[in-house]
């Protein structure tokens, strides 16, 4: 048997639907995440070393208010987030990965073009939400752990040493089938502090002999 945990579903396929028929409708801006970017925002919150403002992230996700049908839909729709976010949460504790709203294959398509780009795309929104929180604590490992959202997002296609890791296909196809275990590697490096090395026991040091 594989080592390799299960993915947990953040949602149930008809709150998942539930969710992509309003962010789909007329009610919500054009500038607006849809579920595929929603679900990626949602779970870099979940990851990220400081809490956003739930004021904060509705207003990235949405790019203003949405025109919600009464007090009730707004209570239900933004449970909804909030409970993708807080399950997400729960399964990275959990050491669990997290399923991912597609296939997790490329089908040799750019991935700017692909449920993969869009998702990854809302990864990176979650990121600039509060960005210096990220890499405050250790640049290096963070832009490192990092890079494969940001290579599959389609944002960053114009930096010049992104071009050679874009540029590989097959590269970039292992990075997808790893993108469950991506997330819970980046939450791993925020919420697990290293291990410090055990201090060595001294050494007695021989008696020496006594003086006649």
């Amino acid at each position: 048997m594989s080592d390799t945990p299960q993915p947990e579903p953040l949602l149930d396929d008809e709150q998942l639907e539930r969710l992509d028929d309003f962010l789909a409708s007329e009610r919500v801006g054009e500038d607006a995440l849809d579920l595929i970017g929603s679900h990626g925002f949602l779970v870099a919150l979940a990851v990220a070393p400081s809490e956003a403002e739930p004021s904060a992230w509705i207003a990235e996700l949405f790019q203003g208010e949405p025109a919600f049908g009464d007090a009730a839909e707004r209570e239900e729709i933004l449970g909804l987030l909030e409970r993708l976010r807080c399950n997400a949460i729960a399964a990275l504790e959990q050491g669990l990965l997290p399923e991912l709203p597609f296939e997790l294959t490329l089908d040799g398509l750019p991935a700017e073009e692909t449920p993969i780009g869009d998702w990854c795309a809302g990864f990176m929104e979650g990121v600039f939400l509060d960005e210096p929180a990220w890499f405050e604590e250790d640049e290096e490992a963070s832009a490192t752990l990092l890079l494969p959202f940001m290579a599959l997002s389609g944002l960053f296609d114009d930096e010049p040493d992104m071009a050679e890791f874009i540029g590989d296909g097959t590269r970039l196809e292992g990075l997808v089938r790893q993108l469950p275990e991506l997330v819970l590697d980046l939450y791993l490096h925020y919420r697990v502090p290293p291990e410090t090395p055990k201090p060595s026991p001294r050494r007695k040091k021989p008696a020496g002999r006594r003086k006649a």
